[in-house]
């Protein structure tokens, strides 16, 4: 939303009577390096103990009022662009199943673990008009959210969408995680997929990421070079997959 973090206080359930304290010791190192890499100070925290294993952070950070990004200012012919590409649910899906390969694991690792910090930099000069992560609605879900209310329909490239290594596959063999079907069963009255999509990129398409890319909502003349720039500092593959259109109204057409 254009803000920089500054603190964070550290959110832990942990199974000590069923799991070794040192699994949670790495936990806590991994996300003291994030906060390290993100420059945030942890400031404290709150444990408790659970049955099931839960890690997170409550971020404070700080952006001008003027300044704020939201999810829902989209503008007729921007240019959208996915700095992320799709597909870890899936992986994670195929990764519990013992089928993906060491290169999709580390790929997949890689991925959900590089902030979204140099791409929400890089855009920082640019008319940014809208802007959202992908996380577990899936892309079909933000770009819902992104559209509900403007009065405009959003046109997507099937072609266009960068999907993370064997996640075709894998979806064709209906490794599907259960929050892309509720995704799915939520969203698809505002979707219109057309004949020649594919049926596996489609499942990928409401597929719940974790850790997923920037949807970005730029203006037309601006987009090439938000591409550019997005991909010289290493902000890969910083695709434009789609556009803000007048019509349908409110509606997500995958073409």
């Amino acid at each position: 939303m254009g803000g920089v973090p500054k603190t964070a206080m550290n959110l832990v359930a942990f199974p000590l009577k069923d799991m070794d304290i040192s699994v949670l010791r790495q936990i806590i190192q991994g996300g003291i390096d994030k906060m390290k890499e993100a420059d945030v100070v942890l400031v404290g925290g709150h444990s408790v103990e659970d049955k099931e294993l839960k890690y997170g952070l409550s971020v404070t950070g700080f952006v001008h009022p003027d300044r704020v990004l939201t999810n829902g200012n989209l503008k007729a012919g921007d240019r959208l662009i996915l700095t992320k590409p799709l597909g870890t649910g899936i992986i994670n899906t195929a990764i519990k199943g013992g089928l993906a390969s060491p290169d999709t694991i580390e790929t997949v690792t890689r991925l959900m673990a590089t902030l979204n910090r140099d791409a929400a930099r890089v855009m920082e000069p640019y008319p940014v008009n809208a802007c959202t992560d992908i996380t577990g609605f899936g892309l079909i879900g933000h770009l819902a959210e992104m559209v509900t209310g403007t009065g405009l329909g959003i046109r997507i490239d099937s072609a266009a969408i960068p999907v993370i290594p064997e996640t075709r596959d894998f979806a064709a063999m209906g490794l599907i995680p259960a929050g892309a079907y509720r995704n799915r069963e939520f969203r698809e009255q505002m979707t219109r997929v057309m004949p020649s999509v594919d049926r596996a990129l489609v499942d990928i398409l409401y597929d719940p990421q974790t850790s997923g890319g920037l949807l970005i909502s730029v203006e037309k003349e601006s987009a090439e070079a938000l591409r550019n720039a997005l991909q010289s500092a290493g902000v890969m593959p910083g695709a434009i997959i789609g556009e803000v259109v007048e019509e349908p109204t409110e509606m997500v057409v995958i073409a």
